[in-house]
C-alpha cells in the first residue's frame, strides 16, 4: 500500500491513504500537541465529558421537576381529603351498584394531560378496558368519557368509533367543584347513559395508588333497582317533603351524586399523578447520579491512559534523540 510523508517540525509522518486521519507511530514518537492537532487524540474524552454535561442537565430537571410535584402534591392532597366526605354519604345512601345490569354504559376515564407519572395513566386504560369487557353483551353499548390528553392517546388506537366525549386541560389551573359541576353538567346533556363508571386512581400515599371504579346509575335505573330492593328499596322509608316528587328526588340526587364522585375522582388522580411524578422523578434522578459516576470512572481512566501513554512516548522520543 502506497504511503504518504508528511514532514513538520523536523519529524517524519506516515499516513495511511484509506485512514486520512490515522497516524503511523512505529518511526518516531509523536507529543500529545501534535496529535490534537489532527484531533485524534483526545476525541474520546471529549465525547465523555459531552455525556457528563448532558447526564447532569438532565438531573437538574429531574430534581426541580420533582420539588415542583412536592409542592403541588401538599396543596391538591388537602382538597383530596375533604372532598372524599361529601361523596360518602351518597354511597351510604344509594349505594355502588358495580355490578347493576344495564344496557348502555359510559365509562369515565380519567387520565393526566402530561406524562412522566409512572404508570397511572395506563392503569386506568387497562382498567376501563376491562370494565368496557365485563359491560359488553348483546344489546348493550358501551361508550368513552375520556378526560386527559393520555387516555386519549391510548384510547384512540383501538376504541375510537366509541368515544363519544374528550376532555382535556382540566387541570390547567387548580380544580374546584364549580368547575367539576360544570364539566359533569356537560356529560349528563351530551351523553346518554344508564350507568356511569368512573375509573380513577385512589391515592394511598407518594408509592401507592389503587385503580377505583364508582358507578353512578341514572335516575331511571336508581328507580328500576329501587322497586327490585336492594340498597336502593331503603329509599321508600324516606318522606319526601316539598313539592318534588320520587322521580325529580331521584334526578337531583344523581346528577348531584355524579358531580361529587367526579369531583373526587378528579383529585385522586392528580394526588396519583402528582406522587408518580415525585417518584418517578426521584428514581430518574438517582439513576443519573449513578450513570454520572460511572462516565465519571470512564472519563479519568481513559485520561489516565491518555497520560500514561503521552509520557511513554516523550520517554521514548528522548531515548531515540540521545541514541
Amino acid at each position: 500500500m502506497a504511503m504518504a510523508a508528511l514532514r513538520r517540525g523536523g519529524r517524519r509522518f506516515l499516513l495511511s491513504p484509506s485512514l486520512p486521519n490515522s497516524f503511523n507511530t512505529a518511526e518516531m514518537a509523536i507529543s500529545s500537541e501534535e496529535f490534537g492537532v489532527f484531533g485524534a487524540r483526545s476525541i474520546s474524552t471529549q465525547v465523555v465529558r459531552n455525556r457528563m454535561k448532558s447526564v447532569k442537565n438532565i438531573q437538574k430537571i429531574t430534581k426541580a421537576m420533582k420539588m415542583v410535584a412536592a409542592s403541588k402534591l401538599r396543596a391538591v392532597q388537602n382538597s383530596t381529603e375533604n372532598s372524599r366526605g361529601v361523596w360518602q354519604p351518597f354511597t351510604a345512601l344509594l349505594g355502588d351498584s358495580r355490578s347493576v345490569d344495564v344496557k348502555k354504559n359510559v365509562i369515565i376515564c380519567v387520565t393526566s394531560d402530561k406524562g412522566l407519572c409512572g404508570g397511572i395513566n395506563s392503569t386506568s386504560v387497562k382498567v376501563s378496558k376491562a370494565v368496557a369487557k365485563f359491560t359488553s353483551g348483546p344489546e348493550k353499548e358501551t361508550k368513552y368519557v375520556i378526560l386527559g390528553e393520555k387516555g386519549k392517546v391510548q384510547l384512540v388506537r383501538d376504541s375510537k368509533n366509541n368515544i363519544e366525549l374528550t376532555i382535556s386541560e382540566l387541570q390547567k389551573n387548580p380544580l374546584n367543584y364549580t368547575q367539576v359541576a360544570v364539566l359533569a353538567d356537560d356529560i349528563i346533556k351530551n351523553v346518554q347513559f344508564d350507568a356511569l363508571r368512573i375509573v380513577f386512581n385512589k391515592f394511598r400515599s407518594v408509592v401507592l395508588f389503587m385503580p377505583t371504579v364508582a358507578t353512578i346509575l341514572s335516575p331511571e335505573a336508581v328507580e328500576r333497582e329501587a322497586e327490585a330492593g336492594g340498597k336502593l328499596g331503603e329509599l321508600d322509608s324516606y318522606e319526601i317533603e316539598g313539592g318534588e316528587t320520587k322521580s325529580e328526588v331521584l334526578q337531583n340526587l344523581s346528577e348531584f351524586q355524579f358531580s361529587c364522585v367526579l369531583f373526587n375522582a378528579v383529585l385522586e388522580n392528580a394526588c396519583s399523578e402528582l406522587g408518580a411524578r415525585m417518584s418517578a422523578m426521584d428514581s430518574s434522578s438517582r439513576n443519573a447520579g449513578e450513570m454520572l459516576d460511572r462516565l465519571t470512572l470512564s472519563y479519568n481512566r481513559t485520561r489516565q491512559a491518555s497520560i500514561t501513554t503521552e509520557l511513554i512516548e516523550i520517554i521514548s522520543g528522548a531515548s531515540a534523540l540521545e541514541g
